[in-house]
């Protein structure tokens, strides 16, 4: 049976080294899980608990395409309570995981063969997603200086329909102020093209609030998840905020396409929105793991970095130690037993000489992790 074109998208690279890693456990071997933007905290007690109790009386069938109307209710009124916007229910759509809610957006807001601009280094599954659709990612190489942000100066002469920026960024962990987000939705809307804000590391910040998109527009596509602060990363669910005019449009792709979230997942959602005090504590594990990375691995031998503003994610150039990161991240993994992720997953171009380090984990496994570090550039 013959393949499509569009399937011939490329691996997601930190998935291939989740897989090794599983290997090795599987071996017997203990790895340190620096790879993967995952919380080891899980979802919170409060959801687990309200989950099991509404499993006793609730099937737990489908719900309407958008979601539950409790669930859209209580994600607008997050964005009254962190962002000062009075947002209507009507416009958020609940979603199967952040991924979920890509497809949807792109499917409703563009035409195949429309150009999307996307900073580089970027979430891989960006241009993967678009060129399953078969639209085109319009990647542009954002400057260090610029904290690998794009500026309205990047975008000049560049075709595009649409603009994606994430606020903070994966992999780099940094954010756009009230201003340059501004200017960027700006430049859209000179050009009559669609902004879309991925938002899904919203409420990991270690020093300055994260800014939405819809503190400054209603105009935007603004895409977030419960996987990174909620701490639900296998539960997929997500949700979009989209202006009124494509609320129908959104709905109807999602009828068909997913029919609805999973029930289970949209419930715990409801209540993990009200954990403040586990998701608290959550981030004081980021902010004491980031300190400890910031600290230790400039000895190590990783001393190319810039602190991150936001997510849990150190990305450091190892141009001085390799031009090959996925050898380099398999060697260390192999021999450090430490899953880390090789840049070329974030920048075709630039990521031969760049690794991403997660410190989603506990503070315990990130100091062992840190360790084996140490020891395998000490013997390198």
């Amino acid at each position: 049976m013959r393949n499509s074109s569009r399937g011939a998208v490329d691996p997601f690279i930190v998935m291939d080294v989740m897989e090794s890693a599983r290997r090795a456990e599987a071996s017997g071997r203990h790895i340190i899980h620096m790879e993967v933007g995952q919380p080891s905290a899980g979802a919170p007690q409060e959801a687990l608990d309200a989950l099991a109790s509404r499993m006793q009386s609730d099937p737990l069938g489908y719900t309407v395409a958008l979601g539950l109307p409790e669930l859209r209710a209580r994600i607008a009124r997050h964005y009254g309570e962190r962002h000062g916007v009075d947002l209507d229910p009507a416009r958020v759509a609940v979603t199967p995981g952040s991924s979920g809610g890509f497809v949807l957006a792109f499917t409703a807001l563009f035409d195949a063969g429309d150009r999307v601009a996307l900073g580089r280094p970027g979430y891989p599954s960006y241009r993967q997603i678009l060129k399953a659709l078969d639209l085109v990612p319009a990647e542009i190489e954002a400057a260090a200086s610029n904290g690998y942000q794009l500026v309205p100066q990047d975008l000049e002469g560049v075709d595009f329909q649409g603009l994606l920026m994430a606020s903070p960024a994966n992999p780099t962990g940094t954010m756009l102020g009230r201003d340059a987000l501004g200017a960027l939705i700006d430049v859209c809307k000179g050009r009559n093209a669609a902004f879309l804000s991925d938002e899904i590391y919203h409420g990991i910040e270690h020093e300055t609030p994260s800014v939405s998109a819809l503190e400054l527009s209603d105009d935007v596509c603004v895409i977030n998840s419960f996987s990174k602060y909620f701490c639900m990363t296998g539960w997929r669910v997500g949700w979009l905020v989209v202006p009124e005019g494509q609320v129908r449009q959104i709905e109807r792709l999602a009828q068909n396409l997913f029919i609805c979230p999973p029930h289970a997942a949209q419930v715990a959602a409801l209540h993990a929105m009200d954990a403040v005090d586990a998701l608290d504590a959550n981030l004081a594990v980021y902010a004491r793991n980031r300190a400890m990375m910031l600290r230790e691995l400039p000895g190590i031998g990783f001393d190319r970095i810039a602190p991150p503003d936001g997510a849990f994610y150190i990305y450091a150039d190892v141009g001085d130690l390799t031009q090959d990161s996925r050898a380099f991240a398999a060697e260390i993994l192999e021999k450090a037993g430490v899953a880390v992720t090789p840049g070329l997953d974030f920048d075709p171009a630039r990521g031969h000489g760049t690794l991403r380090f997660s410190y989603a984990r506990d503070t315990a496994e990130i100091a062992e992790g840190l360790d084996r570090l140490k020891a395998f550039m000490a013997a390198r």
